[in-house]
This record gives C-alpha cells, sequence and structure tokens, in this order.
C-alpha cells in the first residue's frame, strides 16, 4: 500500500507537504511543488485514507488563535474577524490568551495541539524572545525540507502551519497592518496642523507594530525638518494606564508638546485622562491622535483622531496564509493591509503662543 511517506519521498518533500496537498477539506493550492505532489500520488497510485486521516487530525477544520489578551478591545476585534473568516471556508476558529507572557503562549499553543487544531494563527509575536513558539521556532524554509523534524521543539507535538497578525518577526508568514505608513499619516496630520512639538506616546519594545509605528513617527518629522527630540518620547505599554502615566510626565515638562501620538487608542485615552487631571482642553490646549480606530474612541465627548487599521483585512489575510501552499525555501511572505486616517475633534492647530 503506498503511503504518504512513499508520495513524499518520490516528490522530494515533506509529509506535511503531501498532506496539505492532498487534503480536500482545504482550498486547491495551484503552486507547482503542489501540482507535483499530486501528480506523484496518482503515477505511485496513493489512495486517500479518510479513516486514518481523520484519527491523525482529530478536531479537523479547526485553527487556533493565540492572543495576549481578550480584554484588549483590538485583539478582541481581530479574533471576531478570524471567527467570521473562517466560519466562511468551513473552519471553526477557538481562542486561547497569554497576558503576552512567552511561557503562557508554549503552554496555550501545546494544549491547543494536543486538541489537533489544523494550524494556528498568533498576534503574540516578539522581537525579545528566543524561545517563543513565535519567534524561532518552525522557521518557514526549514518546514518543508525534508529533514525538517516531525515535532515542535517547544510543545512536542506534531508540527502545524503558523501565521502571524498584526505583529511579525522575520520568520514566519504574517499579515500586518502597515505601522510605518499609519504612523506617518498621524504625525504628518498633526505636522500640517502646524504643530512642531509632537510628544509620542510607545509600546513595548518586543512588539514589531510599536517599533514600526515609532519609526514611522520619526520619519515624518524629519521630512518635514523636526529633529525628534528624545524627552518627548515616552511610554512601554499598549495599556490605558500606560498611556495616562506617558501622558503625565510628558505634560510635566518645562516645554510639553503641543500634541501627541499614541500608537495605541488604549494609551490615548489614557493620555486624554491625563491631559483633564491638569485641566487642559482637547483639542485647544492639546491635540490628540490615536491608532487602532476602536469603537469607543468615535463616541468619547471628544472623538479621537485615530488611524483606522483594516482587521478584516488583516484576517482573511492570516486565514490565506495558514490554507495556502508555499515553495519550499522561499521566504516567509509578509501581507500588509493599508491603513487611513481618521480625523475627529480630538486635533487641531496648536494654541498661539504669547
Amino acid at each position: 500500500m503506498v503511503t504518504i511517506r512513499d508520495v513524499a519521498r518520490a516528490a522530494g518533500v515533506s509529509t506535511s507537504t503531501v498532506s496539505r496537498a492532498l487534503d480536500e477539506r482545504l482550498p486547491r493550492s495551484r503552486s507547482a511543488t503542489a501540482e507535483r505532489v499530486r501528480e506523484v500520488a496518482r503515477e505511485l497510485g496513493y489512495v486517500r485514507d479518510p479513516l486514518a486521516s481523520g484519527l491523525r487530525r482529530a478536531g479537523t477544520s479547526t485553527i487556533g488563535v493565540i492572543v495576549p489578551r481578550l480584554t484588549d478591545t483590538i485583539m478582541a476585534m481581530l479574533y471576531e474577524e478570524i471567527a467570521a473568516a473562517s466560519a466562511e471556508r468551513g473552519v471553526f476558529a477557538v481562542v486561547a490568551s497569554t497576558e503576552d507572557s512567552p511561557e503562557a503562549e508554549r503552554r496555550a499553543a501545546d494544549s491547543l495541539m494536543r486538541r489537533r487544531v489544523d494550524g494556528l494563527i498568533l498576534t503574540t509575536a516578539r522581537l525579545d524572545t528566543a524561545g517563543a513558539p513565535t519567534a524561532r521556532q518552525e522557521a518557514p524554509p526549514a518546514a518543508d525540507r525534508e529533514d525538517a523534524p516531525a515535532a515542535s521543539p517547544a510543545v512536542g507535538r506534531p508540527a502545524v502551519p503558523r501565521v502571524l497578525a498584526l505583529r511579525t518577526d522575520g520568520f514566519h508568514p504574517a499579515s500586518v497592518g502597515d505601522d510605518l505608513l499609519g504612523a506617518r499619516l498621524a504625525t504628518r496630520h498633526l505636522l500640517d496642523l502646524g504643530h512642531r512639538r509632537i510628544g509620542l506616546v510607545g509600546g513595548p519594545e518586543h512588539a514589531s507594530s510599536a517599533l514600526l509605528r515609532h519609526q514611522g513617527h520619526r520619519e515624518a518629522l524629519r521630512e518635514m525638518g523636526v529633529e525628534p527630540d528624545p524627552r518627548l518620547t515616552t511610554g512601554d505599554s499598549f495599556s490605558m494606564e500606560a498611556g495616562e502615566a506617558a501622558g503625565r510626565r510628558l505634560l510635566a515638562l518645562p516645554e510639553p508638546p503641543t500634541a501627541i501620538f499614541a500608537v495605541n487608542d488604549n494609551t490615548a485615552i489614557g493620555v486624554l485622562a491625563a491631559a483633564h487631571q491638569r485641566g487642559l482642553r482637547v483639542p485647544e490646549d492639546l491635540s490628540v491622535v490615536g491608532y487602532n480606530d476602536i469603537p469607543t474612541v468615535s463616541r468619547l465627548p471628544v472623538p479621537l483622531s485615530t488611524v483606522r487599521v483594516p482587521f478584516d483585512q488583516v484576517a482573511r489575510g492570516a486565514l490565506r496564509l495558514l490554507l495556502e501552499e508555499r515553495e519550499p525555501g522561499t521566504p516567509p511572505p509578509i501581507l500588509t493591509a493599508t491603513p487611513t486616517f481618521i480625523p475627529r475633534a480630538s486635533s487641531c492647530p496648536p494654541p498661539r503662543r504669547t
């Protein structure tokens, strides 16, 4: 009886590649690798055993989604979009949260893989943790090699496809928003209004999204001949509490900023709270811009100017990357969704100094 291993050996690919190429439940891949696998299977007379396949993949048509925390509106919004896009393709999405802890992420991945999910979408990629499942494990080029390990070194379970969403690590396929462009749009909006002393409330250094938004902010300033002032940059988390603390620090400066760009709507809300505590009016005394356009910010007493991320596109891109076949040895693809800037009442020209 011809087995998947026989087909893999004859086609020069891994058994997981053969399994995905011949799985009729997945969208039919037109890649050269998939076509070669199907041709070899026909030549060898391979017949798929549905019972054995079902036993190997208990919990079929299920994917796991790992997020830092579901109390974060952004992550909840993205998961809902992933679940909706999955349902359209007959796939069920189940979610696990990690509190942004690498160790909790390993446990979550292990738990989901014990349940035989067909793939993982992770929004928890870190740039500072080599041992995290999203950082070094199963780099895409190795996953398709014949000598690739049969199990994940971190979780000790059969390897499954995985992609990243919202954040990237440079090792795995990813579907993200264009964070560099979004930050440039936000900062350029404030510059066009006439602001030159613009504070930045950043995010955690392990998140690619925060780093790219910081970079985009600096680039926009320099394009207008404004040298970034390190005293105007603070913040290391995406929480409202961190935004409030960062806002207090910026507004307590001897020469405070006339505008603040927060790289996350939650931190922008914290900045609004800090401004209120100091008796400042938004936008008359201080302009504030956020990022992501969560539903709350358009309904604030002073609606927040922000960057809108197309979470539906990010979700669909992640699912497509998870299900599609890729050529062995090719760089991990990154799909980038284009954000838009949404001007609202929280930003206006700077106050005149007398």
